[in-house]
């Protein structure tokens, strides 16, 4: 039997499978990075507006080019304030961490009827001490919030609902700090600093149903090829007789949860008419209140709702400093 003669590994990577279409619309993060410090959200969240490019100077101790200046992408986040509105205690059980208590904020938004019932004759003040007399028991603390959609540059009412971690020393210091943000909004200069490394997660844009060529980029057999061109030559042997998981198939494209990891904050601003391009973001418009631009790219299309987390594994040196920019394109994007 002849051997191959070419070196052609397979196409496409295994890491992301299943391939399937994310859940929900907002994603869900699983694992939170360990913090210790003053108590804090461990992350926020707005809508991709677009990008554009910034002029930089490299302040990097293991860049070549420290101290010149170079030209780079950023990708621009709305970020109108989020509200928490409500407190889960976490404890732990023989199947992992699960709520255990729960505290909803006493003046709750009329658009969170949109997303979630809301309910009526709620005694707060007797859930907060049932919550309190059982600090010693919980694990975690965490807060839900929501987006004010009608403050950023969407046509939306309907608010997301989240999850996110407090990060702090102890679960006291964690208790008081969701208790003092509770029913109030929160800025992202609150959590965020320019310099600070972020993970974002989002679902990415859809492209349906598509074949083995355009979602695993295998290559086209050629014209003279038997029963089909646009996909693989073999699916595996007569047996077992079944297909295994590493053959290119067709299916769902895109909408998948990605995370990106360590995109550094380059600014944050409150004046999101000083960073729009002429004529506004593409398919966005204009940003007309607080923003977060971030150095490279991030997953999903615009419109998308962006999570962003303290990065859970920051870039080793990595200072937190702020990078000096010097200019940033607003010149038309349409």
């Amino acid at each position: 039997m002849a051997r191959r003669k070419k070196h052609a590994p397979r196409r496409g990577s295994l890491a992301y499978l299943p391939r399937g279409r994310a859940s929900k619309f907002v994603p869900r993060i699983k694992n939170w990075p360990d913090y210790e410090g003053d108590p804090t959200l461990l992350g926020f969240c707005g809508y991709k507006a677009g990008m554009t490019h910034a002029v930089i100077t490299q302040t990097h101790e293991s860049s070549p080019y420290k101290g010149q200046e170079q030209v780079i992408p950023v990708t621009v986040i709305d970020t109108p304030p989020i509200r928490p509105f409500a407190i889960r205690g976490y404890e732990t059980s023989p199947y992992g961490n699960r709520v255990a208590v729960e505290v909803l904020a006493e003046n709750l938004s009329e658009d969170l009827r949109r997303a979630m019932p809301l309910p009526k004759g709620y005694d707060f003040d007797s859930k907060m001490q049932e919550f309190e007399d059982r600090l010693d028991t919980l694990v975690d603390i965490r807060v839900l919030v929501h987006t004010q959609p009608r403050l950023a540059g969407i046509a939306k009412k309907k608010p997301d609902i989240m999850e996110y971690k407090v990060g702090a020393s102890t679960i006291q210091d964690a208790f008081e700090y969701a208790k003092n943000i509770l029913g109030s909004d929160l800025r992202v200069a609150d959590i965020l600093e320019e310099g600070n490394l972020i993970d974002t997660i989002a679902v990415t844009k859809g492209h349906g149903f598509q074949g083995p060529v355009r979602r695993w980029g295998v290559r086209i057999l050629q014209h003279k090829s038997r029963k089909t061109k646009r996909g693989v030559g073999c699916i595996g042997p007569w047996s077992p007789t079944n297909i295994r998981y590493t053959v290119p198939r067709p299916g769902q494209t895109g909408y998948h949860t990605r995370t990106n990891f360590n995109n550094e904050v380059v600014k944050l601003g409150e004046r999101g008419e000083e960073i729009t391009p002429a004529g506004g973001f593409v398919n966005y418009g204009v940003i007309r209140g607080d923003y977060v631009m971030l150095q490279g790219s991030v997953p999903g299309p615009v419109k998308r709702p962006v999570r962003l987390r303290f990065a859970i594994r920051p870039k080793k040196g990595h200072t937190g400093k702020a990078t000096p920019v010097s200019y940033i394109s607003t010149t038309s994007k349409q």
